[in-house]
């Protein structure tokens, strides 16, 4: 059985630039520089880059990195490839020390590398979720210690705490809404109070939805704005009453929280929106939805274009 990554383009360098440039230039070859269409031609010679054009209209030259989260690396693109089948394929996703070993590059370039294909990865995607006749989950989780403990105003200017112990307040809240059947998408909040939550629910959510949450009070008066509120009661041990629950929800905050914890292990909080956004887009792209490796793989690569993260704003 041959391997998916024994494909040219995965140890080829001008297979690679061939692969890339037929899924960003598809609908013809453009000028980063100056977004001029098919007026360029390809520069040879033995001492020229592969992958290098010239632009006609602004005498410039340019490679399908330019202008995208793989500009200016010094990474060979085929093992940029190789990173991005690997991270992608991968549902729990793949740590920095692993893609150090199977790449062959430094560590530091493998975490930033990380990074970079996160960034390719958020989608930004604005359209309501649901629809008429459609549900929608909603729940929030806590991940990993603030960098600084909240202070409670109820309790004058202490931390807050759970029977002595640090509790959630302490913790970094994420808030995801999912569409059963369909896909999810979290957010990383300061806080996941009542006002916050319902910020978020009223802008990514269709009113004509059914909602549906376990008994929190965060969806109470928000709940009443959609085609029906309906809840399940987890304090009474309560799960799912006909059609009615949130295990689509508690599913992809398993799988987030089990690749956080047991791959990833170590997270600052400013890069949690990226981790976030690779878990969704993972999601987003599942097989069941009838996406597989390699149009997964595809997907992030088209997501590359239009967006840029240099490490220092990665430290």
């Amino acid at each position: 059985m041959t391997s998916v990554l024994s494909a040219k383009h995965f140890h080829d360098e001008a297979a690679a630039y061939e692969y890339l440039e037929a899924r960003i230039w598809a609908k013809g070859r453009f000028c980063p520089h100056c977004g001029t269409v098919e007026r360029s031609s390809k520069m040879e010679g033995a001492s020229t880059r592969v992958g290098v054009y010239k632009c006609y209209a602004c005498r410039k030259q340019f490679s399908v990195k330019v202008g995208t989260v793989f500009e200016s690396s010094h990474v060979k693109l085929h093992l940029w490839l190789q990173a991005v089948a690997l991270l992608t394929s991968s549902k729990k996703g793949m740590s920095a020390n692993q893609l150090h070993r199977i790449l062959g590059v430094s560590l530091k370039t493998a975490w930033f590398m990380g990074h970079r294909i996160r960034e390719a990865m958020r989608d930004g995607d604005l359209a309501p979720m649901g629809g008429a006749g459609q549900i929608v989950e909603a729940d929030e989780t806590y991940f990993g210690p603030t960098e600084e403990k909240k202070i409670s105003p109820q309790r004058k200017g202490r931390p807050f705490t759970k029977s002595g112990r640090t509790g959630p307040a302490s913790k970094r809240a994420i808030v995801s809404l999912v569409q059963r059947g369909g896909k999810v998408r979290s957010f990383h909040v300061e806080n996941a109070d009542k006002s916050t939550v319902a910020k978020i629910v009223a802008e990514n959510i269709s009113n004509e939805s059914r909602l549906h949450t376990d008994e929190s009070r965060l969806y109470t008066v928000i709940g009443g704005e959609f085609a029906a509120h309906e809840t399940v009661k987890h304090s009474a041990k309560e799960y799912v009453r006909g059609d009615v629950h949130t295990n689509t929800i508690e599913g992809v905050f398993s799988i987030f929280k089990r690749g956080m914890k047991g791959n990833y292990q170590h997270c600052k909080e400013k890069h949690l929106h990226r981790y976030l956004a690779e878990f969704d887009f993972r999601y987003n792209n599942r097989v069941a939805l009838g996406v597989n490796d390699l149009a997964r793989a595809d997907a992030a690569l088209r997501g590359i274009v239009g967006k840029r993260l240099t490490y220092r704003t990665t430290h």
